[in-house]
């Protein structure tokens, strides 16, 4: 047979075998608990050191309490990981997202999903849009606030430029004092200049545990979680696995896992009920 005859066969026959190894790998990439994982037979997940409340209870997220560390056990689950078959590793925020191999299948320590992050790393889709909060102190005037309507009266500020700050004048329609960032706003509700600092859900938790006098969060306010995109699970760049965690993180969604989990560890239980 003509040798350029038989080259074009010999490409042809290498595609198609191609094509069905392809084919069977995704098949199966997805099959529970045998992903193609950092330790074959493990599912790795990384936090911070330390990982703190109301993300991880007592700096054990294997113990499953918390937020972040329930929706790992949850995401782990669906993957077909459990009890010994998942490992946990620390690491720090800056190491996670920078490119390059990973000792972590993935990653959450309230990543926020960016277009920059995503040129370096994979993220999944969204587990947590966070919503904004006000923070205040046991004393004042909006401390028993309960809907948007006790808040009338209020006298709130925002660091400049902010989602916050947006949330105070488009959705509570109010008139907001305006700080440079979140420490000139905290020094004021300090000194009681103002009633309430409005600031994201992470931040209001730590403000009112650590920074604040008496601190408590009032509430989360409704509908102010639209223009977030949401934290991701982090995992390396193109991670075999991307698309089987995303999976995931549909299903605990659809079957209301996720709902609960954030009720449960975000929610009024946690201090941060929702006004509306």
């Amino acid at each position: 047979m003509n040798k350029l005859k038989v080259l074009p066969l010999l490409l042809a026959a290498v595609v198609l075998t191609a094509c069905g190894s392809n084919a069977d790998d995704a098949a199966s990439s997805c099959e529970p608990g045998k992903l193609t994982t950092v330790t074959d037979g493990v599912l790795t997940i990384a936090t911070g050191e330390p990982a703190y409340y109301p993300w991880v209870i007592d700096d054990k997220p294997e113990s499953g309490e918390g937020f972040e560390a329930a929706v790992a056990l949850a995401v782990a689950k669906e993957l077909g990981y459990e009890g010994e078959a998942v490992k946990w590793v620390r690491t720090t925020f800056d190491s996670a997202i920078t490119p390059g191999d990973k000792t972590f299948d993935f990653n959450l320590q309230q990543f926020s999903i960016t277009e920059d992050r995503k040129k370096a790393v994979d993220f999944s889709d969204p587990y947590y849009k966070s919503t904004q909060v006000i923070v205040t102190y046991k004393e004042s005037k909006i401390a028993t606030a309960k809907s948007i309507a006790d808040l009338a009266n209020a006298k709130l500020g925002a660091a400049v430029a902010t989602t916050s700050l947006d949330a105070i004048e488009n959705i509570l329609k109010l008139k907001a004092q305006v700080f440079n960032d979140n420490a000139a706003g905290v020094t004021a509700l300090k000194n009681k200049q103002i009633d309430g600092l409005v600031v994201d859900l992470p931040t209001g938790f730590y403000l009112s545990a650590v920074e604040v006098p008496n601190g408590l969060i009032v509430g989360q306010i409704a509908g102010s979680d639209e223009a977030d995109a949401g934290f991701g699970l982090l995992l390396k760049k193109d991670s075999p696995i991307t698309g089987c965690v995303n999976g995931a993180v549909k299903a605990i969604t659809d079957s209301g896992a996720l709902k609960q989990i954030t009720d449960k560890w975000l929610g009024a239980t946690a201090g941060a009920p929702v006004l509306s």
